[in-house]
């Protein structure tokens, strides 16, 4: 793979990456190492991130760490670990989550739903506790807070009420730290994608999946799903110095489905 240079510099940044073995936060990975970044990848498979890890092959660039974005501590000690190995990190980007029972509200289990909104939404705001005020602290203009939510946030998706819910939270959590840090030099935003045709559907039955697919995809003017190296551009650019006067936005890519 190449690391040649990609637009939107991001030389002598570090990006810690949740969810970052694979899809969406791979993209991501792989984009900002383009871009000249370093990367840290958390996720709570161990083997994916070795399988990670091979296919960026950017040696002294890379951390991989095994973490459980609901457990706070360690959250904390993924943060210190990912400083001490790549240096202050100047980039977050909470990409960690999980699509949950595709089953009416009213069968979505006590259990599943604590488990949704923890790790789509807790775990953000556990991230941005562990690595903000030491953001907060290193003069880099460029530091950023970066949330992969979902258009799910904004319209919310039939039988998927825990996963809707977790975005939309995670959507005004984007909105309430952003206005906290506006004079301090971190930008908070968000991306909400449409479906992408990740791992995030593995849990859904066959039988299931042929008719979900043409439910998102009759919801999207371009009829397709969004692919993930549309979103990581898009990443890359919020990321960089380009993006100087957005925070607390909600920067859409869904082919059109979602007009507001």
């Amino acid at each position: 793979m190449s690391l040649a240079a990609a637009p939107g510099d991001l030389h002598g940044h570090h990006a810690v990456i949740t969810g970052g073995a694979q899809g969406i936060g791979l993209a991501i990975a792989r984009r900002y190492l383009r871009s000249g970044a370093s990367v840290s990848l958390w996720d709570v498979s161990a083997s994916k991130l070795d399988e990670a890890v091979n296919a960026l092959a950017a040696p002294g660039r890379v951390q991989a760490l095994v973490v459980d974005v609901r457990d706070e501590a360690q959250v904390m000690q993924a943060a210190q670990r990912s400083l001490a190995a790549l240096g202050a990190v100047t980039v977050l980007v909470n990409n960690a989550g999980v699509l949950g029972p595709t089953v009416n509200t009213w069968e979505t289990t006590p259990a599943d739903w604590r488990n949704v909104l923890e790790i789509n939404l807790t775990g953000a705001y556990l991230c941005c506790r562990a690595l903000v005020p030491q953001m907060l602290g290193i003069a880099t203009p460029a530091r950023r807070v970066i949330n992969i939510a979902s258009v799910a946030g904004k319209e919310g998706n039939a039988m998927n009420a825990a996963y809707s819910a977790s975005k939309a939270g995670l959507i005004a959590l984007t909105k309430s730290l952003a206005k906290e840090l506006a004079t301090a030099g971190v930008l908070v935003n968000c991306i909400t994608p449409s479906a992408a045709d990740t791992a995030v559907f593995a849990g859904i039955p066959p039988e299931h999946r042929e008719q979900l697919d043409k439910i998102l995809l009759a919801r999207v003017p371009m009829g397709r799903f969004v692919e993930v190296d549309e979103v990581a551009a898009m990443a890359a650019w919020l990321a960089s110095a380009d993006c100087s006067f957005s925070t607390g936005a909600v920067f859409d890519i869904t082919g059109g489905r979602s007009v507001y």
